[in-house]
C-alpha cells in the first residue's frame, strides 16, 4: 500500500462543477485543494497553444452555431481515421477568443450547462498563469502531435517556448509535469532543454499512435510496454494509466509495484464520482449520472500504490486523500 496520500491533480480544472478548460474550472479546482491543475493543449492556425480536450471544438464551444465559421465545418483524415467538425488548427488565435465554451458532456452534468457561454477559450500562457497565481503546479498534456507535426505544426517547440516565456524555468516556479500519450513528443519537448518532469499516458488497449506510424505491426501495445518497464522507463519520470488497470478483481497488476521499484510515479486516471465512469463493482444508486461507491474505487487506488490521480471532482479527491500537513 502506498503509505502516504496521492496528489490531486484538477483533470481540466473541476469538470465535475464548471465546463472543462474554463478560468472558473480550474480556479475551483484550485479553491478545492489540489496540488496541480491539467490542460490539454493543441494549436491555432497561427501557432498559439489553446486548452482543449480535442482539436475537433464543436461539443466543447458555440462554435457550430456561429454562422461567421460555417465554411470551416470540414472532414479530417489522418492515419486511417476520419472525423468531422470544426478546428482548433483552422481557427486563428483572435477567431478562437470569440467563442464561448459549453459542457462537454450535457446529459451526465446537467447544473454544468447553466455556465454554457459565460467564458471564451483559454490559451496556455493564461492557465499557467492561473496556476501560479493559485500555488499550485501545471500537468500539461500534449494532444495529437503526430496530426500536428503532419500539417506543420511542432507542438514540442510551442510548448517549450511557452512554457520558458511563461517563467515556468524559472528558479523557484512551480511543480511541472509534461505528459502525452506519444513517447515521442516528451522527447521532443526534452530535446528543447525543458527541466520538467516527463510521464508517459498509457490507455488500457490499443498501441501508441507515434509507434504505429514509425513500426506498424511490429509496435508493441499498451500493454507490451507495461510489461517492459526497464525499456519503457528509460528517460521517464513516471507513467500515467487508465484507472481499469489498476483496478483488477484479483489486486494491483505487476506493473504497479514494478514502476515504483523503479523511481516511477505512478498516476492514474481519472476518477469521476458518476456511475457513468466508475468500475461496475462500485456503482449505486440509480443513473448514470448518480454518484457511487466513488470512495471505495479511489480508495482501491490508493492500495495499488499511486502516486497522483486525475479529478473531476477534486474536492471529493481531497476527502479521500487529504493534504500533508
Amino acid at each position: 500500500m502506498q503509505s502516504s496520500a496521492p496528489i490531486v491533480i484538477g483533470h481540466r480544472g473541476a469538470p465535475g462543477y464548471r465546463p472543462e478548460h474554463t478560468r472558473a474550472s480550474y480556479e475551483l479546482a484550485i479553491a478545492q485543494g489540489v496540488d496541480l491543475i491539467e490542460p490539454d493543449v493543441v494549436a491555432t492556425r497561427d501557432g498559439v497553444l489553446v486548452v482543449r480536450h480535442e482539436n475537433e471544438i464543436s461539443g466543447t464551444t458555440d462554435v457550430a452555431g456561429r454562422p461567421e465559421f460555417a465554411h470551416l465545418r470540414t472532414t479530417k483524415t489522418f492515419a486511417g481515421h476520419a472525423l468531422e467538425g470544426w478546428f482548433v488548427e483552422d481557427l486563428s488565435w483572435d477567431e478562437l477568443r470569440t467563442l464561448r465554451c459549453r459542457e462537454r458532456i450535457p446529459t451526465l452534468r446537467p447544473a454544468n450547462v447553466a455556465h454554457d457561454g459565460e467564458e471564451g477559450v483559454l490559451s496556455l500562457r493564461e492557465v499557467l498563469d492561473i496556476a501560479r497565481s493559485g500555488g499550485v503546479g501545471a500537468v500539461i498534456e500534449i494532444k495529437h502531435a503526430p496530426y500536428f507535426g503532419s500539417i506543420g505544426i511542432d507542438l514540442a517547440a510551442l510548448v517549450a517556448e511557452e512554457v520558458r516565456s511563461a517563467g515556468w524555468q524559472a528558479p523557484g516556479a512551480g511543480r511541472l509535469v509534461i505528459e502525452s500519450f506519444e513517447q515521442s513528443a516528451l522527447d521532443a519537448v526534452r530535446a528543447h532543454g525543458i527541466r520538467a518532469e516527463y510521464v508517459y499516458l498509457l490507455e488500457r488497449a490499443g498501441t501508441a499512435l507515434d509507434r504505429l506510424l514509425a513500426e506498424g505491426d511490429e509496435a508493441p501495445t499498451y500493454r507490451a510496454q507495461l510489461a517492459d518497464l526497464d525499456a519503457l522507463s528509460a528517460g521517464l519520470d513516471g507513467i500515467s494509466v487508465h484507472k481499469s488497470l489498476l483496478l483488477r478483481a484479483g489486486g494491483p497488476p505487476r506493473f504497479a509495484a514494478a514502476a515504483r521499484e523503479r523511481g516511477l510515479e505512478l498516476f492514474a486516471w481519472t476518477c469521476r464520482a458518476e456511475n457513468a465512469f466508475l468500475s461496475r463493482r462500485f456503482r449505486a444508486g440509480s443513473g448514470r449520472a448518480a454518484h457511487g461507491d466513488w470512495r471505495a474505487e479511489w480508495m482501491a487506488l490508493r492500495e495499488a500504490g499511486v502516486t497522483g490521480v486525475f479529478a473531476d471532482q477534486p474536492d471529493l479527491a481531497r476527502r479521500a486523500f487529504p493534504a500533508a500537513e
